[in-house]
């Protein structure tokens, strides 16, 4: 399906869409070898996209991996504040790849990258849905905030789909809890979490869709096999 090419820039890592108008305009952006004008539009499961020459996007297998991000990484490709990226961890992959969906620098656990621009815009629209689940080591009164976490909540102004949350294990000062969403506002279960009073200590995804983390090692990935890919796209 045909895109904008600035949203397939920024869907494949390469720059935000204002930056992409910017490269196109400049001349540095071409679809199949001819320049791209700013509006052009591109299929990324057809087209080949080079920037300064070198390929950003092309037709090729998609290539789908999980992380198990450690705490201390940010999702990005890149830092401008020289901290330790995701990226980094994942860089002896032959192909390139990006991330998709975020998680923050203190959280942890199951993290996609993929070379497939139309799946990543699908598994990021709202539409979608896909249900993550995290491990959330927390102090504070578990009894009190589980209906805060289960109820009506609001972030930046914006009503919260209902979240399923758990106990796991109960400690002297808190324990651990099961909170299942499928938004993705910026640090959403930290921020519910503090809504509901509780302190994050720990906070690790295990789950997306049907994808379990499982026991990856902390800073290791795997390949996607085609029938998670499948389940993942369904």
């Amino acid at each position: 399906m045909e895109e904008r090419l600035q949203k397939l820039l920024s869907a494949a890592g390469v720059c935000s869409r204002r930056a992409a108008e910017e490269l196109i305009a400049a001349g540095r952006v071409t679809v199949n070898g001819r320049p791209a004008q700013v509006g052009d539009k591109a299929d990324p499961d057809r087209d080949r996209v080079c920037l300064d020459g070198k390929v950003v996007l092309r037709t090729e297998r998609p290539v789908w991996l999980m992380l198990h991000k450690p705490r201390g990484y940010v999702t990005t490709l890149s830092d401008e504040r020289g901290r330790r990226t995701a990226a980094e961890l994942v860089r002896d992959c032959p192909c390139r790849v990006w991330p998709v969906g975020r998680l923050d620098l203190n959280s942890e656990g199951l993290l996609l990258f993929t070379n497939d621009g139309a799946g990543t815009q699908q598994l990021l629209h709202p539409s979608h849905e896909v249900e993550k689940e995290y491990r959330v080591t927390v102090r504070g009164d578990l009894d009190a905030a589980l209906p805060v976490l289960r109820g009506p909540m609001e972030l930046d102004g914006d009503a919260l789909a209902p979240a399923r949350a758990e106990v796991l294990r109960r400690s002297g000062d808190g324990g651990v809890l099961s909170v299942v969403i499928h938004q993705g506002k910026n640090r959403q279960v930290r921020r519910m979490c503090a809504q509901a009073g509780l302190e994050v200590r720990r906070l690790v995804r295990v789950r997306e869709g049907r994808l379990l983390l499982g026991d990856l090692p902390s800073g290791a990935w795997r390949y996607l096999t085609d029938e998670e890919i499948g389940i993942l796209l369904e």
